[in-house]
């Protein structure tokens, strides 16, 4: 073949593939906050482990507070978790997991999807089990549910809900 076309098209092929790169490493960076650890929401697929088995007994609580509380904001909340280990998101191990806060939006997040990331889902994937949220006055649903290390979640039988009012 010809000079001409061969080095042009082999600069084309490397632009290419390091444009691809960057845009790759971009997202990975977007998906990791300093508020709530780490945060790889890969996608299960090929690779991918399976959702560890939940050990017999497990659940997880609201140390501080029970269903129906009158409280304020800003809100301290406490949580708790029994027969399986609270760690660090990232690796995947069977018995451990970390805490994920819904609130107002919904009582469980479905086993093996991995938990959204957004002003109503708080993740603590650095192993966190108290936080400080602030409330509107009101009525709230709080939501923990616990996720493996990827942030999938546990499902219902590893969530627990209350409701709490915020006083004016």
């Amino acid at each position: 073949m010809n000079k001409k076309i061969i080095i042009p098209a082999l600069l084309l092929v490397l632009i290419s593939a390091c444009n691809s790169s960057a845009d790759k490493d971009k997202k990975e960076a977007d998906t990791t906050t300093a508020d709530h650890g780490h945060m790889d929401h890969a996608t299960p697929g090929e690779g991918v482990p399976a959702l560890p088995a939940v050990p017999d007994g497990a659940k997880v609580f609201f140390a501080n507070l029970k269903n129906g509380d009158i409280v304020s904001s800003p809100l301290k909340i406490e949580m708790g978790a029994s027969s399986i280990k609270v760690d660090t998101a990232g690796p995947i191990i069977a018995g451990v997991g970390h805490h994920h806060l819904i609130i107002d939006a919904g009582d469980s997040v479905a086993t093996g999807t991995v938990i959204p990331m957004d002003s109503v889902h708080k993740h603590f994937g650095r192993a966190q089990t108290q936080t400080e949220v602030i409330l509107a006055p009101g009525k709230h649903r709080l939501t923990l549910q616990f996720a493996d290390g990827l942030h999938r979640s546990y499902g219902a039988g590893m969530a627990n809900s209350i409701t709490v009012e915020v006083k004016k």
